[in-house]
């Protein structure tokens, strides 16, 4: 008889984190998740010794995705700052943004959560002022954009507006440019 097939560790932290971006953290309970993989919870604790231990490996995957794993990319796919710029704007899907946000409310009540995001957007901080410190001279334009940037990063997917004749990849290449993006 052959030994019964565990689904992967991996799987378990994407149902989490899919279930984090749909009702953040209290969202993420063992049984809806072992009922979303069409397996038992008996399986869940072969990889983690409990919901926490999924909690902490999702906080982990989410970081990697969103700044190491990103950052790597803009910087193998080369370019300038600005091609580099417009490239993370492409990159962030509303799926990703989601997990995103989903954490950012965590950590208005989750203290250790509130820490690491800081830590993260400073990291995302100081990617973002190498790139703007490319093609802007004043320390003050340089955090600012930053700011200004990150903040069109965050917001962008959340905002419905229609913008007339131009597409959303128009109006951003726009507050790029204003931004100083060349």
């Amino acid at each position: 008889m052959a030994a019964p097939t565990r689904t992967p560790r991996g799987k378990w932290i994407e149902e989490g984190l899919r279930a984090l971006a749909a009702g953040g953290p209290d969202a993420v309970r063992i049984e809806p998740l072992a009922q979303a993989l069409g397996v038992t919870r008996g399986g869940f604790y072969w990889h983690f010794n409990d919901r926490s231990a999924l909690l902490e490996e999702m906080l982990d995957r989410w970081e990697r995705a969103t700044t190491e794993e990103v950052n790597e990319r803009l910087e193998r796919e080369g370019g300038d700052a600005s091609a580099k710029l417009r490239r993370l704007l492409a990159l962030t899907s509303s799926s990703v943004l989601m997990t995103d946000l989903a954490v950012r409310d965590w950590a208005r009540r989750d203290q250790a959560v509130a820490v690491r995001l800081r830590r993260l957007d400073n990291r995302r901080m100081d990617y973002l002022r190498a790139l703007f410190g490319t093609f802007c001279a004043d320390a003050d334009d340089v955090e600012a954009g930053c700011m200004l940037f990150f903040s069109l990063l965050i917001g962008n997917h959340s905002i419905a507006a229609d913008h007339g004749t131009r597409s959303r990849a128009d109006v951003l290449n726009l507050a790029l440019r204003r931004l100083g993006a060349p």
